[in-house]
Protein backbone atom coordinates (compact mmCIF):
# COMPACT_ATOMS: atom_id res chain seq x y z
CA UNK A 1 0.00 0.00 0.00
CA UNK A 2 1.59 3.32 -0.68
CA UNK A 3 1.01 6.75 1.52
CA UNK A 4 -2.12 9.00 0.06
CA UNK A 5 0.23 11.81 -0.74
CA UNK A 6 2.39 9.50 -3.09
CA UNK A 7 -0.58 8.17 -4.51
CA UNK A 8 -1.82 12.40 -5.26
CA UNK A 9 2.00 12.25 -6.71
CA UNK A 10 1.04 9.34 -9.01
CA UNK A 11 -2.04 10.32 -10.03
CA UNK A 12 -0.38 14.04 -11.26
CA UNK A 13 1.89 12.72 -13.18
CA UNK A 14 -0.65 10.45 -15.34
CA UNK A 15 -2.91 13.43 -15.56
CA UNK A 16 0.33 15.76 -16.87
CA UNK A 17 0.65 12.39 -19.45
CA UNK A 18 -2.91 12.83 -20.38
CA UNK A 19 -2.62 15.99 -21.81
CA UNK A 20 0.25 15.28 -23.58
CA UNK A 21 -1.75 12.66 -25.04
CA UNK A 22 -4.04 15.13 -26.41
CA UNK A 23 -1.36 17.14 -27.08
CA UNK A 24 0.36 14.60 -28.97
CA UNK A 25 -3.30 13.50 -30.42
CA UNK A 26 -4.07 16.44 -32.41
CA UNK A 27 -1.27 16.08 -35.54
CA UNK A 28 -0.82 12.98 -37.18
CA UNK A 29 2.55 13.22 -37.16
CA UNK A 30 2.70 12.89 -33.52
CA UNK A 31 -0.36 10.73 -32.95
CA UNK A 32 1.49 7.76 -32.04
CA UNK A 33 3.27 9.25 -29.44
CA UNK A 34 0.17 11.01 -27.71
CA UNK A 35 -1.11 7.47 -27.81
CA UNK A 36 1.89 5.90 -25.75
CA UNK A 37 1.44 8.95 -23.41
CA UNK A 38 -2.45 7.86 -23.13
CA UNK A 39 -1.08 3.94 -22.69
CA UNK A 40 1.20 5.39 -19.96
CA UNK A 41 -0.46 7.56 -18.11
CA UNK A 42 -3.41 5.13 -17.72
CA UNK A 43 -1.07 2.09 -17.09
CA UNK A 44 0.20 4.15 -13.87
CA UNK A 45 -3.45 5.39 -12.85
CA UNK A 46 -4.85 1.90 -12.58
CA UNK A 47 -1.08 0.43 -10.73
CA UNK A 48 -1.66 3.11 -8.44
CA UNK A 49 -5.45 2.77 -7.49
CA UNK A 50 -4.62 -0.97 -6.97
CA UNK A 51 -1.89 -0.03 -4.99
CA UNK A 52 -3.67 2.35 -2.48
CA UNK A 53 -5.58 -0.70 -1.86
CA UNK A 54 -4.55 -1.65 1.98
CA UNK A 55 -6.41 -5.00 2.44
CA UNK A 56 -6.74 -7.54 -0.91
CA UNK A 57 -9.75 -9.61 0.16
CA UNK A 58 -11.26 -12.06 -1.82
CA UNK A 59 -13.28 -8.93 -3.34
CA UNK A 60 -10.15 -7.53 -5.16
CA UNK A 61 -9.56 -11.53 -6.63
CA UNK A 62 -13.08 -10.95 -8.69
CA UNK A 63 -11.82 -6.72 -9.72
CA UNK A 64 -8.18 -8.89 -10.94
CA UNK A 65 -10.63 -11.10 -13.02
CA UNK A 66 -13.37 -8.82 -14.51
CA UNK A 67 -10.25 -6.36 -15.95
CA UNK A 68 -8.58 -9.26 -17.36
CA UNK A 69 -12.33 -10.36 -18.98
CA UNK A 70 -12.69 -6.65 -20.04
CA UNK A 71 -8.93 -6.05 -21.23
CA UNK A 72 -9.18 -8.98 -22.72
CA UNK A 73 -12.31 -8.37 -24.93
CA UNK A 74 -11.41 -4.59 -25.54
CA UNK A 75 -8.22 -6.30 -26.82
CA UNK A 76 -10.04 -8.38 -29.58
CA UNK A 77 -12.75 -5.82 -30.41
CA UNK A 78 -9.88 -3.35 -30.87
CA UNK A 79 -7.90 -5.82 -33.21
CA UNK A 80 -11.04 -6.87 -34.94
CA UNK A 81 -12.81 -3.92 -36.10
CA UNK A 82 -11.94 -2.82 -39.44
CA UNK A 83 -11.34 1.17 -39.95
CA UNK A 84 -15.02 1.69 -41.50
CA UNK A 85 -16.45 0.50 -38.11
CA UNK A 86 -14.41 2.72 -36.13
CA UNK A 87 -16.79 5.20 -35.26
CA UNK A 88 -19.47 2.44 -34.13
CA UNK A 89 -16.72 0.91 -32.45
CA UNK A 90 -16.05 4.94 -30.11
CA UNK A 91 -20.02 4.87 -29.32
CA UNK A 92 -19.97 1.55 -28.24
CA UNK A 93 -17.12 2.25 -25.96
CA UNK A 94 -18.54 5.85 -25.07
CA UNK A 95 -21.96 3.79 -23.71
CA UNK A 96 -19.67 1.69 -21.31
CA UNK A 97 -18.39 4.94 -19.95
CA UNK A 98 -21.64 5.82 -19.45
CA UNK A 99 -22.81 2.66 -17.66
CA UNK A 100 -19.61 2.31 -15.74
CA UNK A 101 -20.74 5.81 -14.31
CA UNK A 102 -24.48 4.59 -13.46
CA UNK A 103 -23.73 0.98 -11.75
CA UNK A 104 -20.04 3.11 -9.80
CA UNK A 105 -23.34 5.86 -8.65
CA UNK A 106 -25.81 3.09 -7.65
CA UNK A 107 -22.74 1.03 -5.49
CA UNK A 108 -22.41 4.53 -3.97
CA UNK A 109 -26.21 4.97 -3.37
CA UNK A 110 -26.73 1.57 -1.89
CA UNK A 111 -23.59 0.92 0.42
CA UNK A 112 -22.40 4.40 0.87
CA UNK A 113 -20.47 3.43 3.81
CA UNK A 114 -18.27 1.37 1.59
CA UNK A 115 -17.08 5.09 -0.08
CA UNK A 116 -17.26 7.04 3.51
CA UNK A 117 -19.88 8.82 2.61
CA UNK A 118 -22.32 8.24 5.40
CA UNK A 119 -25.04 5.32 5.66
CA UNK A 120 -28.37 4.58 4.02
CA UNK A 121 -30.22 7.97 3.96
CA UNK A 122 -27.68 9.81 5.25
CA UNK A 123 -25.37 10.48 2.89
CA UNK A 124 -23.51 13.53 2.62
CA UNK A 125 -25.28 16.48 0.52
CA UNK A 126 -22.50 17.11 -1.75
CA UNK A 127 -21.50 13.53 -2.37
CA UNK A 128 -24.93 12.97 -3.30
CA UNK A 129 -25.34 15.99 -5.44
CA UNK A 130 -22.20 14.82 -7.48
CA UNK A 131 -23.36 10.90 -7.35
CA UNK A 132 -26.45 12.17 -8.71
CA UNK A 133 -25.39 14.35 -11.82
CA UNK A 134 -22.57 11.64 -12.33
CA UNK A 135 -25.34 9.04 -12.47
CA UNK A 136 -27.80 11.12 -14.68
CA UNK A 137 -24.77 11.85 -17.44
CA UNK A 138 -23.87 8.68 -17.57
CA UNK A 139 -27.13 7.50 -18.18
CA UNK A 140 -27.77 9.96 -21.09
CA UNK A 141 -24.46 9.05 -22.65
CA UNK A 142 -25.62 5.63 -22.09
CA UNK A 143 -28.51 5.76 -24.01
CA UNK A 144 -27.26 8.07 -26.21
CA UNK A 145 -24.71 6.45 -27.52
CA UNK A 146 -26.23 3.28 -27.90
CA UNK A 147 -29.11 5.03 -30.59
CA UNK A 148 -25.79 6.60 -32.56
CA UNK A 149 -24.14 2.53 -32.45
CA UNK A 150 -27.62 1.87 -33.87
CA UNK A 151 -27.84 4.70 -35.85
CA UNK A 152 -23.84 4.20 -37.54
CA UNK A 153 -24.52 0.14 -37.60
CA UNK A 154 -27.81 0.69 -40.43
CA UNK A 155 -29.89 -1.48 -37.59
CA UNK A 156 -31.35 2.45 -36.91
CA UNK A 157 -32.46 4.41 -39.72
CA UNK A 158 -29.83 7.43 -39.91
CA UNK A 159 -32.65 9.96 -40.81
CA UNK A 160 -33.60 12.06 -38.18
CA UNK A 161 -36.60 10.44 -35.91
CA UNK A 162 -39.20 13.26 -35.09
CA UNK A 163 -42.97 13.54 -33.90
CA UNK A 164 -44.54 17.00 -33.02
CA UNK A 165 -43.75 18.61 -29.35
CA UNK A 166 -40.55 16.68 -29.22
CA UNK A 167 -38.91 19.36 -28.13
CA UNK A 168 -40.98 20.75 -25.52
CA UNK A 169 -41.03 17.05 -24.06
CA UNK A 170 -36.82 16.92 -23.98
CA UNK A 171 -37.05 20.20 -22.59
CA UNK A 172 -39.69 19.02 -19.61
CA UNK A 173 -37.55 16.16 -19.24
CA UNK A 174 -34.37 18.20 -18.49
CA UNK A 175 -36.27 20.15 -16.06
CA UNK A 176 -37.56 16.84 -14.46
CA UNK A 177 -34.48 15.54 -13.44
CA UNK A 178 -33.20 18.59 -12.03
CA UNK A 179 -36.34 18.87 -9.86
CA UNK A 180 -35.46 15.52 -9.53
CA UNK A 181 -32.06 16.17 -8.04
CA UNK A 182 -33.13 18.56 -5.90
CA UNK A 183 -35.89 16.27 -4.22
CA UNK A 184 -33.45 13.52 -4.15
CA UNK A 185 -31.14 15.17 -1.86
CA UNK A 186 -34.01 17.11 -0.01
CA UNK A 187 -35.44 13.25 0.94
CA UNK A 188 -32.69 10.84 -0.25
CA UNK A 189 -35.83 8.60 -1.10
CA UNK A 190 -34.70 5.24 -2.89
CA UNK A 191 -37.51 5.29 -5.15
CA UNK A 192 -36.61 9.22 -6.32
CA UNK A 193 -32.98 7.90 -7.35
CA UNK A 194 -34.62 5.18 -9.55
CA UNK A 195 -36.74 7.32 -11.17
CA UNK A 196 -33.84 9.78 -11.79
CA UNK A 197 -32.15 7.13 -13.81
CA UNK A 198 -34.99 5.82 -15.66
CA UNK A 199 -36.03 9.42 -16.92
CA UNK A 200 -32.21 10.06 -18.02
CA UNK A 201 -31.70 6.54 -19.64
CA UNK A 202 -35.28 8.04 -21.71
CA UNK A 203 -33.85 11.83 -22.18
CA UNK A 204 -30.35 9.83 -24.05
CA UNK A 205 -32.92 8.26 -26.48
CA UNK A 206 -34.91 11.27 -27.38
CA UNK A 207 -31.80 14.11 -27.40
CA UNK A 208 -30.25 11.59 -30.26
CA UNK A 209 -33.32 10.24 -32.32
CA UNK A 210 -34.05 13.41 -33.85
CA UNK A 211 -30.36 13.99 -35.20
CA UNK A 212 -29.55 12.84 -38.87
CA UNK A 213 -26.69 11.01 -39.83
CA UNK A 214 -25.09 14.36 -41.30
CA UNK A 215 -24.79 15.84 -37.45
CA UNK A 216 -23.30 12.38 -36.74
CA UNK A 217 -19.89 13.48 -36.55
CA UNK A 218 -20.66 15.95 -33.74
CA UNK A 219 -22.63 14.02 -32.25
CA UNK A 220 -20.03 11.70 -31.36
CA UNK A 221 -17.64 13.97 -29.88
CA UNK A 222 -20.70 15.20 -28.24
CA UNK A 223 -20.60 11.83 -26.21
CA UNK A 224 -17.36 11.95 -26.14
CA UNK A 225 -17.52 14.94 -24.16
CA UNK A 226 -20.50 13.66 -21.64
CA UNK A 227 -18.64 10.53 -20.69
CA UNK A 228 -16.05 12.65 -19.30
CA UNK A 229 -18.31 14.65 -17.21
CA UNK A 230 -19.62 11.25 -16.07
CA UNK A 231 -16.41 10.34 -15.47
CA UNK A 232 -15.39 13.55 -13.11
CA UNK A 233 -18.78 13.14 -11.63
CA UNK A 234 -18.20 9.46 -10.49
CA UNK A 235 -14.55 10.97 -9.51
CA UNK A 236 -15.45 12.94 -6.87
CA UNK A 237 -17.85 10.63 -5.82
CA UNK A 238 -15.36 8.19 -5.38
CA UNK A 239 -12.71 11.02 -4.38
CA UNK A 240 -10.43 9.76 -6.72
CA UNK A 241 -8.07 12.19 -8.42
CA UNK A 242 -7.18 10.47 -11.59
CA UNK A 243 -10.47 10.19 -12.70
CA UNK A 244 -11.67 13.58 -12.23
CA UNK A 245 -8.22 14.93 -13.98
CA UNK A 246 -9.19 12.03 -16.78
CA UNK A 247 -12.98 13.06 -16.90
CA UNK A 248 -12.56 16.51 -17.14
CA UNK A 249 -9.90 16.54 -19.45
CA UNK A 250 -11.84 14.15 -21.85
CA UNK A 251 -15.03 16.36 -21.09
CA UNK A 252 -13.45 19.78 -21.92
CA UNK A 253 -11.62 18.32 -24.93
CA UNK A 254 -15.01 17.23 -26.63
CA UNK A 255 -16.88 19.89 -26.10
CA UNK A 256 -14.64 22.30 -27.71
CA UNK A 257 -14.23 19.13 -30.76
CA UNK A 258 -17.85 19.26 -31.13
CA UNK A 259 -17.49 23.47 -30.84
CA UNK A 260 -15.09 23.18 -33.73
CA UNK A 261 -17.47 20.62 -35.42
CA UNK A 262 -20.23 23.01 -35.08
CA UNK A 263 -18.08 25.61 -36.26
CA UNK A 264 -16.99 23.60 -39.45
CA UNK A 265 -20.55 23.25 -40.18
CA UNK A 266 -21.43 26.93 -39.77
CA UNK A 267 -24.30 25.44 -37.49
CA UNK A 268 -24.86 26.32 -33.58
CA UNK A 269 -24.10 23.45 -31.10
CA UNK A 270 -28.38 23.84 -30.37
CA UNK A 271 -29.33 23.27 -33.48
CA UNK A 272 -27.48 20.55 -33.53
CA UNK A 273 -28.43 18.91 -30.00
CA UNK A 274 -32.17 20.16 -30.59
CA UNK A 275 -32.62 19.88 -34.20
CA UNK A 276 -33.90 17.25 -36.88
CA UNK A 277 -31.25 18.14 -39.28
CA UNK A 278 -31.05 15.80 -42.48
CA UNK A 279 -34.41 15.17 -42.93
CA UNK A 280 -35.61 15.13 -46.86
CA UNK A 281 -38.82 14.50 -49.21
CA UNK A 282 -37.56 11.59 -50.48
CA UNK A 283 -40.13 11.23 -53.13
CA UNK A 284 -38.54 14.73 -54.38
CA UNK A 285 -35.09 13.06 -54.47
CA UNK A 286 -36.34 10.86 -56.73
CA UNK A 287 -38.15 13.25 -58.88
CA UNK A 288 -34.99 15.43 -59.32
CA UNK A 289 -32.94 12.04 -60.47
CA UNK A 290 -36.08 11.44 -63.05
CA UNK A 291 -35.69 14.95 -64.62
CA UNK A 292 -32.29 15.73 -64.52
CA UNK A 293 -29.52 14.39 -66.67
CA UNK A 294 -26.37 12.49 -65.74
CA UNK A 295 -22.96 11.50 -67.67
CA UNK A 296 -21.64 8.45 -66.83
CA UNK A 297 -18.00 6.95 -68.04
CA UNK A 298 -15.83 4.15 -66.97
CA UNK A 299 -12.66 3.91 -65.92
CA UNK A 300 -11.47 4.67 -69.51
CA UNK A 301 -12.55 8.08 -69.12
CA UNK A 302 -11.30 8.89 -65.98
CA UNK A 303 -7.77 7.92 -66.85
CA UNK A 304 -7.86 9.78 -70.15
CA UNK A 305 -8.76 13.13 -67.99
CA UNK A 306 -6.29 12.71 -65.32
CA UNK A 307 -3.51 12.00 -67.95
CA UNK A 308 -4.00 15.64 -69.33
CA UNK A 309 -4.30 16.92 -66.16
CA UNK A 310 -2.17 19.01 -64.54
CA UNK A 311 -3.27 18.97 -61.26
CA UNK A 312 -5.38 16.60 -59.60
CA UNK A 313 -7.38 17.09 -56.02
CA UNK A 314 -8.72 14.03 -54.26
CA UNK A 315 -11.83 14.14 -52.16
CA UNK A 316 -12.60 11.23 -49.87
CA UNK A 317 -15.34 10.78 -47.93
CA UNK A 318 -17.34 7.81 -46.27
CA UNK A 319 -17.66 5.90 -49.38
CA UNK A 320 -13.95 5.18 -49.47
CA UNK A 321 -14.13 3.50 -45.87
CA UNK A 322 -17.01 1.28 -46.80
CA UNK A 323 -14.88 0.16 -49.92
CA UNK A 324 -11.23 -0.21 -48.01
CA UNK A 325 -10.24 1.55 -51.12
CA UNK A 326 -7.65 3.56 -49.37
CA UNK A 327 -4.85 1.95 -50.29
CA UNK A 328 -5.36 1.37 -53.98
CA UNK A 329 -6.12 5.38 -54.11
CA UNK A 330 -2.71 5.66 -52.69
CA UNK A 331 -1.51 3.58 -56.11
CA UNK A 332 -3.30 5.68 -58.82
CA UNK A 333 -2.00 8.68 -56.81
CA UNK A 334 1.24 7.44 -57.08
CA UNK A 335 0.60 6.48 -60.48
CA UNK A 336 -0.01 9.96 -60.91
CA UNK A 337 2.78 11.69 -59.55
CA UNK A 338 4.88 9.02 -61.92
CA UNK A 339 3.45 11.22 -64.86
CA UNK A 340 4.45 14.66 -63.23
CA UNK A 341 0.81 15.13 -62.38
CA UNK A 342 0.20 17.45 -59.18
CA UNK A 343 -2.06 15.74 -56.23
CA UNK A 344 -3.35 16.78 -52.97
CA UNK A 345 -6.10 15.43 -50.77
CA UNK A 346 -9.02 17.84 -49.79
CA UNK A 347 -10.83 17.05 -46.34
CA UNK A 348 -13.92 18.22 -45.02
CA UNK A 349 -14.33 18.55 -41.35
CA UNK A 350 -17.65 16.33 -40.96
CA UNK A 351 -16.22 13.68 -44.10
CA UNK A 352 -16.93 10.12 -42.67
CA UNK A 353 -18.80 9.42 -39.50
CA UNK A 354 -16.40 10.96 -36.83
CA UNK A 355 -13.91 13.66 -36.53
CA UNK A 356 -10.44 12.57 -38.06
CA UNK A 357 -12.27 9.62 -40.06
CA UNK A 358 -10.84 10.12 -43.40
CA UNK A 359 -7.24 11.21 -41.95
CA UNK A 360 -7.05 8.31 -40.20
CA UNK A 361 -7.79 6.20 -43.46
CA UNK A 362 -5.58 7.84 -45.19
CA UNK A 363 -2.73 7.49 -42.89
CA UNK A 364 -3.05 3.98 -43.05
CA UNK A 365 -2.24 4.12 -46.25
CA UNK A 366 0.79 6.09 -45.97
CA UNK A 367 -0.42 9.45 -47.58
CA UNK A 368 1.88 11.77 -46.88
CA UNK A 369 0.59 14.41 -44.42
CA UNK A 370 1.84 17.84 -46.20
CA UNK A 371 -0.35 16.32 -49.25
CA UNK A 372 -3.70 16.57 -47.05
CA UNK A 373 -5.16 19.65 -46.40
CA UNK A 374 -8.12 20.73 -44.27
CA UNK A 375 -11.58 22.69 -45.80
CA UNK A 376 -9.97 26.20 -45.50
CA UNK A 377 -6.74 25.37 -46.97
CA UNK A 378 -7.23 23.78 -49.88
CA UNK A 379 -11.08 25.06 -50.93
CA UNK A 380 -9.61 27.75 -52.81
CA UNK A 381 -7.24 25.91 -54.99
CA UNK A 382 -10.39 24.28 -56.50
CA UNK A 383 -11.35 26.85 -59.60
CA UNK A 384 -7.63 26.38 -60.87
CA UNK A 385 -7.52 21.92 -60.17
CA UNK A 386 -8.27 20.42 -63.92
CA UNK A 387 -9.50 17.18 -62.22
CA UNK A 388 -11.72 16.57 -59.13
CA UNK A 389 -11.27 13.05 -58.27
CA UNK A 390 -14.55 12.77 -55.29
CA UNK A 391 -14.28 8.90 -53.52
CA UNK A 392 -17.50 8.17 -52.26
CA UNK A 393 -17.83 11.73 -50.27
CA UNK A 394 -21.36 13.40 -51.11
CA UNK A 395 -22.79 15.54 -48.38
CA UNK A 396 -19.52 17.80 -48.16
CA UNK A 397 -19.49 18.58 -52.07
CA UNK A 398 -23.49 19.59 -52.57
CA UNK A 399 -23.24 23.17 -54.30
CA UNK A 400 -26.77 23.00 -52.53
CA UNK A 401 -25.52 24.50 -49.30
CA UNK A 402 -24.20 27.62 -51.06
CA UNK A 403 -27.54 28.26 -52.99
CA UNK A 404 -31.17 26.76 -51.37
CA UNK A 405 -32.06 28.23 -48.78
CA UNK A 406 -34.92 25.77 -47.98
CA UNK A 407 -32.03 22.59 -48.21
CA UNK A 408 -31.87 21.50 -44.57
CA UNK A 409 -27.77 21.76 -45.08
CA UNK A 410 -27.57 25.14 -46.01
CA UNK A 411 -25.27 27.54 -44.82
CA UNK A 412 -22.88 24.75 -44.09
CA UNK A 413 -19.31 25.15 -45.60
CA UNK A 414 -18.56 22.60 -48.36
CA UNK A 415 -15.94 21.88 -50.92
CA UNK A 416 -16.10 23.96 -53.78
CA UNK A 417 -15.80 20.66 -56.08
CA UNK A 418 -17.90 22.14 -59.03
CA UNK A 419 -15.44 24.73 -59.90
CA UNK A 420 -13.02 22.42 -60.70
CA UNK A 421 -12.72 21.90 -64.90
CA UNK A 422 -13.80 18.29 -64.35
CA UNK A 423 -14.94 16.17 -61.61
CA UNK A 424 -15.08 12.62 -61.31
CA UNK A 425 -17.56 11.19 -58.83
CA UNK A 426 -17.21 7.79 -58.01
CA UNK A 427 -20.63 6.03 -56.62
CA UNK A 428 -22.52 3.32 -56.44
CA UNK A 429 -25.48 5.16 -57.19
CA UNK A 430 -27.70 8.18 -57.74
CA UNK A 431 -28.97 7.73 -53.74
CA UNK A 432 -28.50 10.50 -51.83
CA UNK A 433 -25.97 10.80 -48.81
CA UNK A 434 -26.36 10.10 -45.44
CA UNK A 435 -28.12 13.51 -44.80
CA UNK A 436 -30.70 12.03 -46.78
CA UNK A 437 -30.57 14.81 -49.94
CA UNK A 438 -29.81 14.61 -53.22
CA UNK A 439 -26.79 16.07 -54.45
CA UNK A 440 -26.67 18.82 -56.98
CA UNK A 441 -22.96 17.90 -58.60
CA UNK A 442 -24.13 14.59 -60.00
CA UNK A 443 -26.04 16.61 -62.74
CA UNK A 444 -23.29 19.46 -63.57
CA UNK A 445 -21.94 19.87 -66.81
CA UNK A 446 -18.28 19.74 -66.04
CA UNK A 447 -19.75 16.10 -63.99
CA UNK A 448 -18.34 12.71 -64.95
CA UNK A 449 -20.17 9.94 -63.00
CA UNK A 450 -18.30 6.56 -62.22
CA UNK A 451 -20.53 3.86 -61.13
CA UNK A 452 -18.53 1.22 -59.82
CA UNK A 453 -17.35 -0.13 -56.37
CA UNK A 454 -14.95 2.57 -55.09
CA UNK A 455 -11.73 0.47 -54.53
CA UNK A 456 -12.66 -1.31 -58.29
CA UNK A 457 -12.70 1.84 -59.66
CA UNK A 458 -9.90 3.02 -58.34
CA UNK A 459 -8.08 -0.12 -59.30
CA UNK A 460 -9.38 -0.12 -63.20
CA UNK A 461 -8.33 3.93 -63.54
CA UNK A 462 -4.83 2.88 -62.10
CA UNK A 463 -4.50 -0.17 -64.65
CA UNK A 464 -5.48 2.79 -67.21
CA UNK A 465 -3.09 5.13 -66.29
Amino acid sequence: MISANLSAVFYLISGVLFILALRGLSSPETSRQGNFFGILGMVIAITVTFLTIGNFSSGFLYVIVFLLIGGLLGAFIAYKIPMTAMPELVAGFHSLVGLAAVFVAISAYLNPEAFNLGSPGNIKLLSLIEMSIGAAIGAITFSGSIIAFLKLQGIMSGSPITFKGQHPLNALILISIIVLIYLLCSTQSSNLFWILLAVSFLIGFLLIIPIGGADMPVVISMLNSYSGWAAAGIGFTLENTALIITGALVGSSGAILSYIMCKGMNRSFFNVILGGFGATDQSTVSQNKEQKPVKSGNAEDAAFLMKNASSVIIVPGYGMAVAQAQHALREMVDTLKKNDIKVSYAIHPVAGRMPGHMNVLLAEANVPYDEVFELEEINNDFANADVAFVIGANDVTNPVAKTDPQSPIYGMPVLDVEKCKSVLFVKRSLSPGYAGIDNDLFYKENTLMLFADAKKMTEDITKNL
